[in-house]
């Protein structure tokens, strides 16, 4: 299907190269696809097709991107390790490492989940959930880590995907996030429809009048005596795309180590063993730590508890918050 892109340009934009205003503002578009789109004459301008990528930008210009549906790919098998958690006939649940993009895209064609799975799961997963997204139900963010299901079969991929999307009471969903500061009240829930930012077009945002409504428990597992940082496990009522990084930094308390939401400014309260482990962890402090749903076929529950990684395990010994792992 074909996809339609909008943008106003802003006073921020005024005097900026067309392509970088268009990555800005269309982030899950990569720079090379708009490059692309833009010489392929896909972009509108004012009305007026344009095709030079270091046009400069005038407030109010009016962009209008056409993407033609994409060809499909067909992604090859890669023998990738997986940490299995679960598995059966229907389907299995992976401990997704952090760094690892779930599906093939511009820029990630390989060495993703999904080549992964194709190579566990051999021809079973063939045409379940499309060409590009064999047997994936939900995602996990590239950097985040832990435990994630997929679907092996046309059945319970229906079911799973009803399940993500319109049952999410019957799903326990918890993530472990290491945070700075004390949150207040120590427990609590936290609910703002989240969007896009209209500042800033890379990040999402708590909006009061658009965006989709997202719902999220948190509970405090451990803080620091000095209230430098704590370990808090989220459970999710809804998953909207960066919804626990989103919400945690709404209330003032953003994750550890976050490239886009957070900033390490306790880092010089740290001891020098903390600020170098804190240094060389370059992603949010944040695991799927528990999974659990109704299977589809069987009917039983089922439980899965991802490992922490060793990286994120480390950081969360250099702030003396192990004791809240449970």
């Amino acid at each position: 299907m074909t996809e339609h892109l909008d943008y106003t340009a802003t006073p921020e934009d005024e005097g900026a190269r067309l392509d970088k205003v268009l990555a800005t503002a269309w982030p899950e578009q990569s720079r090379s696809r708009i490059k692309a789109l833009i010489e392929d004459g896909h972009l509108i301008v004012n009305d007026q097709p344009v095709r030079k990528m270091s046009s400069k930008v005038k407030q109010g210009d009016l962009f209008h991107l056409i993407i033609p549906p994409a060809e499909a790919a067909t992604p090859e098998p890669e023998d990738i390790k997986l940490d299995v958690l679960y598995e059966d006939d229907d389907l299995l649940v992976i401990n997704k490492p952090a760094g690892m993009v779930v599906h093939p895209a511009a820029g990630n064609e390989s060495g993703t989940l999904v080549n992964a799975l194709l190579a566990h799961c051999g021809d079973s997963l063939s045409g379940i959930g499309g060409v590009k997204r064999p047997g994936i139900v939900h995602r996990l963010d590239k950097d985040t880590s832990g435990a994630m299901v997929v679907a092996k079969n046309d059945t319970a991929h229906r079911a799973l995907s009803t399940l993500f999307s319109e049952d999410k009471e019957n799903i326990d969903r918890a993530y472990l996030a290491v945070v700075w500061g004390v949150p207040r009240p120590l427990s609590g829930d936290i609910e703002g429809n989240i969007g896009r930012s209209p500042r800033n077009r890379k990040k999402m945002t708590v909006l009061k009048t658009t965006g989709k409504h997202a719902l999220t428990h948190y509970k405090t597992l451990q803080s620091r005596d000095d209230s430098l940082a704590s370990l808090v496990e989220c459970r999710l009522s809804t998953g909207r795309t960066h919804q626990i990084r989103v919400h945690m930094t709404h209330i003032g308390h953003s994750l550890v180590c976050d490239p886009v939401y957070g900033r390490n400014k306790n880092l010089q309260k740290c001891n020098l063993e903390a600020q170098g482990v804190l240094n060389a962890f370059n992603k949010q402090a944040l695991h799927a730590r528990t999974l659990g749903f109704v299977h589809p076929r069987t009917g039983s529950y089922i439980s899965t508890t991802a490992p922490l990684p060793d990286d994120l395990l480390a950081l969360i010994n250099s702030l003396n918050l192990s004791e809240g792992i449970v």
